[in-house]
C-alpha cells in the first residue's frame, strides 16, 4: 500500500556535481507544487546525525539553478556506515517527522539510503548526481556533461602549448574507477590515444601509436588518462613512455577538482530539473528504493541495488571511432 507522504526530505552527498542545485530547486518546487512540505537535510548524512534540517520553500531555492556546487553541501559521513549511526540518523528524521527521503548522489550515497530504507522501511528515491557517470538505469548522470564541457575546454587550451613546443602532453581526468570523462572527451579533443581502466593500454601499445605518429610527421600528441583511483598513474605512464620516446617533450597535466565546479551546462540543468520532478512523483506515487533516471530520453525507475551492482557500460564503438580517427 502506498504511505501517507506529507514531509520528504532532500539532501546532496558524496563529491558535488555541477547541477545539483537546479535538481534541489526542481524537488522542493515539485513538492511544493503538491503541496508538501520539503526539508533540506544539510551536510547529506552528517547533517542527517548531527540533525542538521531547515524548512524549504520555493523561494528559498530562487537564483540557484546556474550555480555550481550544492546549497545543502556535502560530506563524508564514516558514522552513518555503523548501524548506531544509522539508527540515530533514522530518530532525527522520525522527531522531524519526514516521511520520505530522496538523495542527489553517487555510489556511496546510494548504499547507504538502500541500508536505511532496508532497516526503517523510510521511502526513499535517489537522483544520479556525479560527474563519473558510473550508475546503471541511466544514459547520463547529472554533473557529467559538465564535466566534460570543463575538460575539452582545459584542453583545447593545452593544444595550444602543445602545438607551439611539438610537445607529447598526459592529460590525467577524474572519473573514479570510469572511463566515461576519458574516452569522451578524448574522442572530442582529438586525442591520440585514451587510457581508461575499462580497457587496459599497455606501454607497449602507446609507444608503438606515439612512435607512429611521430613518424609521420605529426608536430605534437595528447593522451588522455583517466585517474581510475590510482594515485599518480598518469605520472607513471608519461614516465614510462618518456624513458623510450626520448624525443617526444613530455608533459602531464592534472586537471583535479576544477572538473566538479562551475556553471552546469544547459544539458545537466534540464536533466536535473527533469530528474527532481521525478523523484518527487514517483515518492508519490508509492516507489521506493529506486533510483530516477532517464533511459532513451523517458524517465525510468532502477532498483537501487541495481543502479550501485551493475555499472554503466563503455560505449565499444566510441573505443573504436577514437582509434579510426588516432591516426
Amino acid at each position: 500500500m502506498k504511505r501517507e507522504i506529507d514531509r520528504v526530505g532532500v539532501f546532496t552527498s558524496g563529491g558535488d556535481a555541477p547541477g545539483m542545485n537546479a535538481c534541489i530547486r526542481a524537488v522542493v518546487r515539485t513538492g511544493v507544487y503538491y503541496r508538501k512540505d520539503i526539508v533540506g537535510i544539510m551536510q547529506g548524512y552528517q547533517g542527517m546525525i548531527d540533525g542538521a534540517f531547515e524548512d524549504l520553500k520555493a523561494r528559498s531555492v530562487g537564483n540557484i539553478v546556474h550555480r555550481g556546487g550544492t546549497m545543502l553541501k556535502s560530506a563524508r559521513c564514516d558514522a552513518f556506515r555503523t548501524a548506531e549511526g544509522r539508527a540515530k540518523a533514522y530518530e532525527n528524521l522520525k522527531e522531524r517527522k519526514i516521511d520520505a527521503l530522496i538523495a542527489i548522489g553517487g555510489n556511496g550515497t546510494f548504499t547507504g539510503l538502500h541500508l536505511l530504507h532496508e532497516e526503517y522501511g523510510i521511502p526513499v528515491i535517489g537522483i544520479p548526481g556525479t560527474i563519473d557517470n558510473d550508475l546503471y538505469g541511466t544514459d547520463y548522470t547529472i554533473g557529467y556533461d559538465t564535466a566534460t564541457n570543463t575538460v575539452v575546454k582545459a584542453v583545447d587550451q593545452i593544444r595550444d602549448t602543445a602545438a607551439s613546443h611539438g610537445r607529447l602532453f598526459f592529460v590525467e581526468v577524474m572519473g573514479r574507477d570510469s572511463g566515461f570523462i576519458a574516452l569522451g572527451t578524448g574522442l572530442a579533443v582529438g586525442a591520440e590515444a585514451v587510457c581508461i581502466p575499462e580497457r587496459h593500454t599497455s606501454t607497449d601499445d602507446l609507444v608503438r601509436l606515439l612512435d607512429r605518429n611521430w613518424r609521420s610527421s605529426k608536430s605534437f600528441s595528447l593522451v588522455i588518462v583517466a585517474e581510475a583511483g590510482e594515485s599518480g598513474r598518469t605520472i607513471k605512464i608519461a614516465e614510462e613512455v618518456s624513458r623510450r620516446l626520448e624525443y617526444y617533450d613530455t608533459k602531464v597535466t592534472i586537471l583535479g577538482h576544477l572538473q566538479r565546479g562551475g556553471s552546469p551546462t544547459c544539458m545537466d540543468r534540464v536533466l536535473a530539473s527533469r530528474l527532481g520532478v521525478a523523484a518527487i512523483e514517483g515518492i508519490l506515487d508509492g516507489k521506493t528504493d529506486v533510483m530516477a533516471g532517464v533511459l532513451n530520453n523517458k524517465i525510468s525507475y532502477t532498483p537501487l541495488i541495481e543502479a550501485i551492482g551493475k555499472g554503466q557500460f563503455i560505449d565499444e564503438d566510441l573505443i573504436r571511432i577514437s582509434n579510426i580517427l588516432s591516426i
